[in-house]
């Protein structure tokens, strides 16, 4: 975090302070912010957040042991380290990065990018930054840190250096994204599709859209755009943009897309696209696995040619990234048994496209696998949704169909109905009884797609089996 003093962090979080040690009010600070305290550092300012199932204040001592010069606190403690009380320390969190993205943007060249989108916004953020960090010392988030409190511990890392802020905005509810967005106002505002994510918790997919166009209203006015042809949903956030003064930049497969995909090849070492950028012709070679995410590298073509980077350079940065983030489409395992561990998250968006990445890779000689568990926060449309996904595995004649857990059931049962009911689709209550399953099943030549949403956990299992044929 840039140097602040003490009484200034406390007008700008409403707090009151409280000096301890040899500490005054005009003593400054300026290390990392985070709200766990096996991650603060000498210096750092560690903001005690309750939790569900256990309280940051605990552990305001562990954070004084590694050297935390600052405590954003609900209550005072006895702890021998300057405090600042507030009313909610969450709500501090999101005032301080306000303030402190504020001083660097007016102080510097510092050029902001939200994104947001059902799927691949982790992918495209990773793509963004490699980009841009050959550009200028860019800051983006770590994993998937996206929202109320990661968005902002990921703002607070930038620096008065800093020429890139990558910002990746989550939405658990109507209003997060404004609120998140707001704390930034974007220079660019990539929107990247709206889908079934989350629709359990907005109340269908009409609802996701407007969640989604909060970016756009936020993205500061005469700003730019950067949004997907090919979704009509994403495609009807233009007149918002428009009524902002924003330049609108599309990208795509068909014509309308700036930044378009023509032919595009996917194999098992990665995806080839012939590319226009305005007009010019390029190649992309995407070591990445999987069709639908030369869409996330479009965008933050997208974004990155907008900002000045020659697409050229883009694209050669494109071509060293090797996987989009741990647990999305990462390939483990070895030739003879390949693992594509996809297990981070899940909706029917991103379900579907990993089981046609699997059918697309793997050659006449080899046997797909694909082992489901359940995709969270579809509300009255998971009965639904779960039955499309084993109804597609079926018609894209995935040979074994492994599901696992009660909540993802209805896969197999889909499955089974659609004809798979001669062993090609197993059902287990678990990952370890599925693993036992699988770790004598499993044969040479066999391409295995582990995917589910983040609580089922299955990433595990993926690692183990990645470990297990490596």
């Amino acid at each position: 975090m840039i140097s602040l003093s003490l009484s200034h962090l406390a007008d700008v979080l409403g707090g009151r302070l409280v000096v301890r040690g040899d500490d005054t009010p005009d003593t400054l600070v300026s290390g990392l912010v985070d709200t766990d305290s096996r991650l603060i550092g000498p210096g750092g300012i560690f903001v005690a957040k309750p939790g569900e199932t256990t309280d940051g204040h605990l552990f305001v001592g562990t954070a004084v042991e590694r050297g935390a010069a600052l405590a954003i606190v609900e209550r005072e403690l006895d702890d021998a380290v300057s405090q600042i009380v507030v009313p909610d320390a969450v709500a501090a969190l999101s005032d301080l990065a306000r303030d402190v993205v504020a001083r660097v943007r007016d102080a510097g060249p510092l050029q902001i990018v939200g994104i947001t989108g059902s799927n691949g916004k982790t992918t495209t953020k990773n793509l963004l930054a490699r980009i841009l960090e050959d550009e200028g010392e860019t800051v983006a988030p770590r994993a998937s840190f996206n929202n109320e409190v990661g968005a902002p511990l990921t703002m607070l890392r930038v620096t008065e250096n800093t020429r890139y802020l990558v910002s990746e905005f989550g939405a658990s509810a109507p209003g997060a994204i404004a609120h998140l967005a707001g704390l930034v106002t974007p220079d660019v505002g990539v929107v990247l599709m709206v889908g079934m994510a989350h629709a359990g918790g907005f109340g269908g997919i009409e609802s996701t859209f407007h969640a989604k166009s909060e970016l756009v209203k936020a993205t500061r006015e005469g700003g730019l755009a950067v949004l997907n042809a090919d979704d009509p949903r994403v495609a009807a956030m233009e007149p918002i943009a428009r009524e902002r003064g924003q330049e609108v930049r599309w990208f795509g497969r068909g014509e309308r897309a700036e930044v378009r995909a023509l032919d595009v090849e996917v194999s098992a070492s990665g995806t080839r696209a012939d590319l226009l950028v305005d007009g010019e012709p390029f190649t992309l070679t995407l070591r990445v696995l999987g069709e639908h995410h030369v869409m996330n590298a479009l965008a933050a073509l997208a974004a990155a040619t907008a900002l000045g980077v020659a697409a050229a350079d883009a694209i050669a940065r494109l071509e060293t990234v090797e996987i989009a983030e741990r647990w999305r489409m990462q390939p483990l395992g070895s030739d003879r048994v390949r693992i594509i561990n996809d297990a981070y998250n899940a909706s029917p968006d991103s379900m579907a496209a990993a089981l046609r990445t699997l059918a697309q890779i793997t050659g006449p000689d080899e046997r797909t696998v694909a082992v489901l568990g359940a995709m969270s926060e579809l509300g009255e449309y998971a009965d639904e949704e779960h039955d499309r996904v084993g109804l597609l595995a079926v018609r894209l004649r995935i040979q074994r169909i492994v599901v696992i857990g009660p909540e993802a059931r209805r896969m197999y049962l889909e499955a089974i109905a659609q004809g798979s009911w001669d062993g090609e689709a197993v059902f287990f209550a678990d990952a370890d009884a599925a693993y036992d399953y699988l770790s004598t099943e499993l044969r040479d030549g066999d391409r295995v797609l582990v995917k589910s949403s983040n609580s089922a956990g299955l990433r595990h299992l993926g690692d183990r089996l990645g470990d297990l044929f490596a």
